[in-house]
C-alpha cells in the first residue's frame, strides 16, 4: 500500500487563543512559522487579516516565506446548528471557498458543530450536517475539498466517539474530516480505533497533545501517540500528506513562536 509524503503544517490558534495579548498580524505569523521550521500554514478568518480580500498578496508572501497554504479555517456564531443563519454560514463558506481557490491544493475547514441554542440535540445534528453538506458542495464546485473539524471546547456537539458516529452518518461522502488528535483524546476516545473508522474521509491532521487528565501538553509531552497516529493516517486513502501542528497548552501561551519551533523539533526528533 502507498503511504503519503509527509508535510509538516502550523496551525495560527496558537497565536489567535492569546486574545487581545496577541497584537501583531498575519505577516508576523507567516515569519514566525516559516522560522520555525515548518513547510506549510494553516490561518483562520479570524487571523487574516486585511489579506481576506487579497489572496494574490498573501499567494505571494508565502511564496517568499516559502509556504504553503494548507487550510483555510473559518468558524461561526451560529455553530454551524442554527437553521435561520445557514445563509450567512453558506455565503462565509462560498467566500472562503473563493479565497482557498486561489492556493493549489488548499482545502477550507469548518470548525466544529457547537450547541448556542436550546433544543434537541437530534436536531443540531441534522442543522450541522445540512451545513456542512451545502458548503461541501460550494466547494467541489471549485475544485476545494471542504472538511470537518471536531472540537472538545465549549459547548461543543462533537466531543464523544458517539457524537462523531451521529454527525458522521448524516455528512454526504465527498465531506471531509479533519482528526485532531487533542480533542480526540479530551472526548475520552481511542485513537486508533476513531482514525480507522472514518479513515475515508481523513483529508489531513491536527496534532496535539494532552495529558492523562486532558490538560493541554507540548508535543511529545503528553499521552499521544505520535508515531502511531502517523502510521495510522499515512494509509488513509484521501490522506493528502500535511500534519498540521497546533499548540494549546501554557508553555504555548507565554512564547508561541518558541513553542511551535519546540513541537517542530520534537517531530524531526520522530524522523519527521
Amino acid at each position: 500500500m502507498k503511504t503519503a509524503e509527509l508535510q509538516i503544517g502550523c496551525q495560527t490558534f496558537t497565536w489567535e487563543m492569546l486574545g487581545t495579548k496577541w497584537t501583531g498580524g498575519p505577516d508576523d505569523l507567516v515569519r514566525a512559522i516559516a522560522a520555525g521550521g515548518y513547510s506549510g500554514i494553516e490561518i483562520t478568518d479570524t487571523m487574516i487579516g486585511d489579506y481576506a480580500g487579497r489572496p494574490d498578496a498573501f499567494a505571494r508572501t508565502l511564496s517568499d516565506a516559502g509556504l504553503s497554504l494548507v487550510s483555510f479555517a473559518f468558524g461561526s456564531s451560529s455553530g454551524f446548528t442554527l437553521p435561520e443563519q445557514l445563509t450567512a454560514d453558506l455565503e462565509a463558506a462560498r467566500r472562503w471557498v473563493d479565497f482557498a481557490a486561489h492556493f493549489p491544493g488548499a482545502l477550507v475547514s469548518m470548525g466544529s458543530a457547537t450547541v448556542v441554542s436550546p433544543g434537541a440535540r437530534a436536531d443540531k445534528f441534522s442543522a450541522a450536517a445540512d451545513c456542512y453538506n451545502r458548503a461541501s458542495e460550494i466547494g467541489r464546485a471549485a475544485s476545494v475539498t471542504v472538511a470537518v473539524h471536531p472540537s472538545s471546547h465549549h459547548n461543543t456537539l462533537l466531543f464523544t466517539r458517539e457524537d462523531y458516529d451521529a454527525l458522521f452518518a448524516l455528512l454526504d461522502p465527498q465531506v471531509g474530516w479533519v482528526p485532531d488528535t487533542g480533542h480526540i483524546l479530551r472526548g475520552g476516545q481511542v485513537m486508533g480505533d476513531t482514525l480507522a473508522a472514518f479513515r475515508d474521509r481523513i483529508r489531513y491532521v491536527h496534532l496535539k497533545d494532552v495529558d492523562a487528565r486532558g490538560d493541554w501538553a507540548m508535543l511529545g509531552a503528553g499521552v499521544c501517540d505520535v508515531r502511531a497516529v502517523i502510521d495510522v493516517v499515512r494509509s488513509a486513502p484521501l490522506f493528502n500528506g500535511w500534519i498540521v501542528v497546533e499548540e494549546e497548552s501554557d508553555k504555548a501561551g507565554e512564547d508561541p513562536a518558541a513553542a511551535v519551533r519546540v513541537n517542530r523539533e520534537t517531530l524531526r526528533a520522530l524522523g519527521h
